[in-house]
């Protein structure tokens, strides 16, 4: 298997742009397209488990729009093969100083593009070794 073929990184890279301007937005149409749309698609959020493309869509809608900026630091995307990639990233926001955001995505390839079908947000304390990458 290919790990990270350039045309792919930069088509994923994309996409995980386009969710990160819409989500700092609160553009919840390109939130809902960018998952797939699917009962076996999940968001494990801060303070939510959601399953399933209606339950992230709810959630989505019912958000409020404040608060949603944020920084992002040390985002790694990887590609596996043509159809497959991992986007992970740290964030930071004013609001919740000392304390770190966590996100990962599983981006699948489908006939429609690009989509998200897994993903996990968490925020934990700043760790002393920030900022290090193994």
């Amino acid at each position: 298997m290919d790990v990270d073929l350039p045309d792919v990184l930069a088509e994923v890279t994309e996409q995980f742009a386009r969710y990160e301007k819409a989500l700092v937005s609160n553009d919840v149409a390109v939130l809902d397209e960018l998952f797939r749309a699917d009962s076996r698609t999940l968001r494990y959020g801060i303070g939510e488990n959601l399953y399933g493309i209606d339950a992230i869509m709810a959630f989505r809608a019912a958000r409020s729009p404040v608060g949603l900026m944020r920084r992002t630091a040390q985002t790694v995307i990887t590609a596996y093969g043509r159809d497959a990639a991992v986007a992970s990233t740290l964030f930071y926001r004013d609001s919740m100083p000392g304390r770190v955001g966590r996100q990962m995505q599983t981006w699948v390839r489908f006939p429609e593009g690009w989509k998200i079908v897994a993903a996990h947000v968490s925020i934990i304390d700043e760790p002393k070794d920030a900022g290090q990458k193994p």
